[in-house]
């Protein structure tokens, strides 16, 4: 968390990877939240790579599906909440 932190004292742009990773998820919902009012306030851009992709969409801008490199799947997160199912297969799909 720390780190998180001083990242966002100096950075215009933060790339956040995996976050929730071995966290409780009420945890992760809180700190989502935290990222995007921070994002609103400070201007700050946030790159968040995400297993859940559920809780990130519902505080994205936007997202994409990276599959092998390539992005297969991209628009607006309200767009990309309708369309879970797609989602779901573009990256269970090997």
């Amino acid at each position: 968390m720390l780190a998180l932190a001083q990242a966002l004292v100096r950075s215009r742009v933060l790339l956040v990877d995996e976050m929730s990773l071995g966290l409780a998820p009420l945890v992760v919902r809180h700190l989502l939240e935290v990222l995007r009012d921070i994002a609103a306030t400070t201007g700050t851009a946030m790159l968040i790579v995400e297993q859940h992709v559920d809780a990130v969409l519902d505080i994205a801008d936007r997202g994409c599906l990276l599959r092998r490199g390539e992005v297969t799947i991209e628009g607006a997160a309200a767009d990309l909440a309708s369309r879970r199912d797609e989602l779901a297969a573009g990256y269970l799909d090997r």
